[in-house]
């Protein structure tokens, strides 16, 4: 005589549910994080960087370089805003 334990290990629900829930961690895991990274901050001197590089320095700490300005107005505004080495 199966016992209600039995009967549940061999009901469809719960693969169903077993399933589901294996589904929804895929999902989350492909989708959840981020798919298209923004680009890094360039790494070294200012002075080395590209017009693009700087416009997007100043951009994404909504600096808003103009898109009239000269490299070295971009470049004055880069060092203007970059923080102090730490000692």
């Amino acid at each position: 005589m199966p016992t209600p334990i039995d009967k549940a290990m061999n009901s469809k629900n719960l693969f169903l549910g077993f399933a589901g829930l294996i589904t929804a961690v895929s999902v989350w895991s492909i989708w959840g994080g981020d798919m298209f990274p923004q680009a890094a901050d360039p790494k070294g001197e200012p002075e080395t960087w590209s017009e693009d590089e700087m416009k997007r320095w100043l951009n994404s700490r909504n600096l808003m370089a103009g898109s009239t300005a000269t490299r070295e107005e971009l470049l004055a505004r880069v060092k203007a805003n970059m923080r102090a080495p730490r000692v």
